[in-house]
This record gives structure tokens, C-alpha cells and sequence, in this order.
């Protein structure tokens, strides 16, 4: 599956978000090793800290559909730079992402930012840590 195929699939999903208050329409697309795509939209809620952002509702589809091996992400939102993920997904996607796995951002402008989930979130806290208490 070709980078634009992704990224066509978040843009497809991004139509669907659930975004009443903030009107800010985000898509996502993660492709599994095993080469099915997860896809999750912006899910917005009246008390805004339960809301869930696009791509930790595509990481929780496929985690709930027992996929954990993961290749590839598109993310996609009408901004001017491509979209970076918030803090909580990034953190999110650190513990299921390869540090090497690729996670194309995309904008309005159809401008496309590749990074790895290092670059995105270096030195982030990992499961690992809890069990290194010195």
C-alpha cells in the first residue's frame, strides 16, 4: 500500500468525526503488518476530557480486534502544517509503535511530514520503566 492510499483512507474517515464544539475534523489510517487498515475519526463529548482523538480510536479498533503489529500511519486535518498528534497520542502510540515505524501528517494543503515515532516522541516512557525501579 502506497503512502497516498493511507493517507486517502484518513481523509475519507476525517468526513466522519464527531467535532460540534471545537470544528476541527481529524482522520486517521493505520496499516497492520498483516495489511488491514484501522481508520478512526475525532470523537468530541460536551465534557471535553473524555473526547477521544483520531488516532487512538484507530489504535483501539485494532487493539480491540487483537492487532498489535503495526507498519504504517496517516494522519490528516484541514491545518496549515501537516498535523501533529497531541501529547496523549503520542504517548499512546509509543507503546504499540516500532520506534522506526513511519507516521505520514498531512494538511489542508495536501503537504505531507514523514516521521518516525522516535522523532515524534523521543525518551518516552515505556511499560519497561515501571519494572526498572532502581
Amino acid at each position: 500500500m502506497s503512502n497516498q492510499e493511507l493517507l486517502d483512507k484518513a481523509a475519507e474517515i476525517k468526513n466522519k468525526a464527531y467535532v460540534p464544539y471545537s470544528e476541527f475534523p481529524v482522520g486517521a489510517a493505520l496499516l497492520t503488518r498483516s495489511g488491514k487498515i484501522y481508520t478512526g475519526c475525532n470523537i468530541e463529548n460536551a465534557a471535553y476530557p473524555v473526547s477521544c482523538c483520531a488516532e487512538r480510536v484507530a489504535i483501539f479498533k485494532a487493539i480491540a480486534d487483537g492487532e498489535f503489529d503495526f507498519a504504517e500511519m496517516a494522519v490528516v486535518a484541514d491545518t496549515e502544517r501537516p498535523v501533529p498528534p497531541c501529547g496523549s497520542c503520542r504517548q499512546v502510540m509509543s507503546e504499540f509503535f516500532n520506534n522506526d515505524m513511519e507516521i505520514n501528517l498531512t494538511n489542508a494543503h495536501n503537504q505531507t511530514k514523514i516521521v518516525t515515532m522516535e522523532e515524534l516522541l523521543p525518551f518516552s516512557f515505556q511499560s519497561d520503566d515501571m519494572n526498572d525501579r532502581g
